[in-house]
């Protein structure tokens, strides 16, 4: 087999692990960054424990998730941040209703929502066209200027890289067709949001809420309007 045929294969055997309702549904509750049992995927998938546990050894198989052993328990979450972005913009495509620009997803998952372990939807748009605004955020996107080293620094946000993944990136937002802060930076934005009680999760899913307290600190921080 030549690398082009071993690549062909290869595509469609990952294509083949996504288009599995159950395993899809699967992949879509990862998307919120968790690690989640077996158990628990099972519920969400509504199939018994024994299927999802080899729905999940499909898609560990194709590199899709990882598993992380705690103790007795074994948990699974997304592989890498470089799969979570190929799982967001197949999600952006499913999602995208029949005429242009229009979408299928609920007005609240539009505003405040993980895409992985960094903000999307509007609210993250508004946060990424902020640090721009305010000089904060290099006019690529990729790193911080010594004016938002210093400001991050202050809010007790690291900003020092770590291991190999962008330190900061622009990430194509599916429902607002702009750009939100993905990367490391984009991580440890949304960490310290949740840690302040800016933003809550749900309990299930992907989205954000943010809370009164979360508006002004937005303002205060980042200058972003209420």
């Amino acid at each position: 087999m030549n690398p082009q045929e071993s690549l062909e294969l290869g595509l469609a055997q990952v294509a083949a692990a996504i288009a599995d309702g159950s395993r899809a549904r699967m992949l879509s509750a990862l998307m919120d960054g968790r690690a989640w049992t077996a158990t628990e995927l099972s519920t969400v998938a509504d199939v018994a424990t024994s299927t999802a546990s080899s729905h999940l050894a499909r898609l560990q198989q194709q590199g899709l998730t990882g598993c992380v052993q705690q103790g007795k328990h074994r948990y699974y979450r997304i592989a890498s941040p470089e799969v979570a972005l190929v799982v967001e913009q197949l999600m952006g495509l499913a999602a995208q209703g029949p005429g242009p620009l229009q979408s299928k997803t609920p007005a609240r998952l539009r505003f405040a929502r993980t895409c992985y372990d960094h903000l999307a939807g509007e609210l993250g748009v508004r946060l990424h066209d902020a640090l721009l605004a305010q000089g904060w955020l290099d006019a690529g996107g990729h790193g911080l200027t010594p004016e938002g080293e210093q400001h991050f620094s202050r809010l007790g946000i690291d900003c020092v890289p770590s291991g190999r993944r962008h330190f900061a990136c622009p990430c194509l937002d599916w429902s607002e067709r702009r750009m939100h802060l993905g990367g490391q930076l984009g991580a440890r934005l949304l960490t310290h949001l949740l840690d302040k009680g800016a933003l809550v999760r749900v309990l299930e899913g992907r989205e954000l809420t943010l809370t009164t307290g979360g508006q002004r600190l937005l303002q205060r921080q980042f200058g972003i309007p209420a």
